[in-house]
């Protein structure tokens, strides 16, 4: 058992997507850091081929927006990635299946390349991971769970981590990046304000018999959104998708019960048959949705991350996306403390990071529930003016444009 003490200036706990890049995105400065994660350094950096078949696919994709991307460009992340790896998508088809309205977004009407692209989460994280390797400001702890956390007051308040094979670290920022569930946020006692949506999002890869034309469709129904996300494949064939179903509860156990080729015959069906008949699908995963908010961000010498903070309903692929502009926020707050001189648990800086951060989350998170809400209701008038609101947006072009340049993390 080890007893030695190793002290750094931060500790992140949780070395998935928002923790590595926090980690990555301070990798050249003076700050020194441990990475903390019970998955091991070969699960978290793999060698990662092209898939070829439904089951070669994580479940788990991001849709990241151009401001993602060009974070993970700056931190040196992006060039790691294999580039037939990343599906980029130049349109989104967005109707509802009690009207004939429809909005279309167009890359090419916003002078851009793509609305965003589309990737397998591990491919992030190994890249990230990567990034990471043999950076000497950077001590990793992977392979290890946190066991206990113990406050330590003085005259610059530290906390002590007590890992499971005996490891102390000692830091004077704690950051918690360690998901929905996060423990570091219990342990603080921070408070959240959260429900239950009573809805699963079902997840997997699908084949397709028509191309997905590097298009993302997304359909709204009266029981929750179906969005099918384009993947690159080995064989640039453009017929394998990932799709996120979100239905009540009820009715998602419901779908998860059918074999493989009753579920795709629902699902073309749900899909109005846009992409042909579906001809595979993967292992399929139910994913309980629940909103969660935090209160506070920031207590003295503690910081909350990405989910450990805020999750989001998934209809808008938003999650990975807010997760990453606090990364950008934070990394900012702490490197002008290092500039500065000044310690990185200062919560006057601290505090800057949660205004920057707590209103943009809040203001997304209340726009998914808006859009969530009006798409369930099923009164014929309420129906009317949802269909004629979307069929005058689609011909606005500016405005439908704005709403793209937001969506997509670009300055309006």
């Amino acid at each position: 058992m080890k007893q030695n003490l190793v002290n750094v200036d931060i500790a992140i706990v949780g070395a998935g997507l928002v923790g590595a890049a926090l980690a990555a995105s301070l990798k050249n400065c003076g700050l020194t850091i441990a990475l903390i994660d019970h998955q091991t350094q070969e699960s978290l950096q793999q060698n990662l081929t092209s898939a070829s078949s439904v089951n070669e696919f994580e479940p788990r994709v991001s849709a990241l927006t151009l401001a993602s991307q060009s974070l993970l460009k700056e931190i040196g992340v992006w060039e790691k990635i294999n580039p037939k790896q990343i599906q980029d998508y130049q349109k989104m088809k967005v109707w509802d299946e009690l009207g004939t309205a429809a909005i279309e977004f167009d890359s090419a009407e916003l002078y851009q390349d793509s609305l965003g692209c589309i990737l397998e989460n591990k491919l992030i994280i190994s890249a990230l991971h990567s990034t990471l390797a043999f950076q000497k400001n950077i001590k990793p702890f992977l392979g290890n769970k946190l066991n206990s956390i113990q406050l330590l007051e003085g005259e610059i308040d530290q906390h002590r981590l007590t890992l499971d094979n005996g490891q102390l670290i000692q830091c004077k920022l704690l950051v918690a990046a360690d998901g929905a569930n996060s423990r570091v946020r219990q342990w603080a006692s921070i408070p959240t304000r959260e429900w239950d949506y009573q809805h699963e999002a079902i997840v997997a890869t699908i084949k397709t018999s028509k191309k997905h034309q590097n298009t993302a469709w997304q359909r709204f129904s009266e029981t929750g959104p179906l969005a099918f996300l384009p993947l690159a494949d080995e064989g640039e064939t453009q017929q394998f998708c990932s799709i996120v179903w979100s239905q009540e509860t009820a009715h998602a156990k419901s779908l998860m019960t059918l074999s493989d080729d009753d579920f795709l015959h629902v699902l073309a069906k749900s899909i109005e048959f846009k992409l042909g008949d579906l001809d595979a699908v993967s292992t399929r995963y139910a994913i309980p949705l629940r909103q969660r908010h935090a209160k506070i961000y920031v207590k003295p010498g503690l910081v909350l991350l990405g989910d450990a903070a805020h999750t989001i309903h998934p209809l808008a692929g938003q999650g990975v996306n807010l997760g990453f502009k606090d990364v950008k926020a934070l990394s900012e707050v702490l490197k002008e403390a290092e500039q500065q001189s000044v310690d990185v648990n200062n919560m006057v800086l601290l505090k800057r990071y949660q205004r920057q951060r707590q209103g943009d989350n809040l203001l997304m998170m209340g726009a998914m529930e808006g859009f969530k809400r009006l798409f369930e209701q099923p009164d014929p008038i309420v129906r009317w003016l949802r269909n004629t609101g979307m069929s005058w947006v689609n011909k606005q072009d500016f405005l439908k444009n704005q709403i793209a340049k937001h969506a997509m993390g670009l300055s309006l």
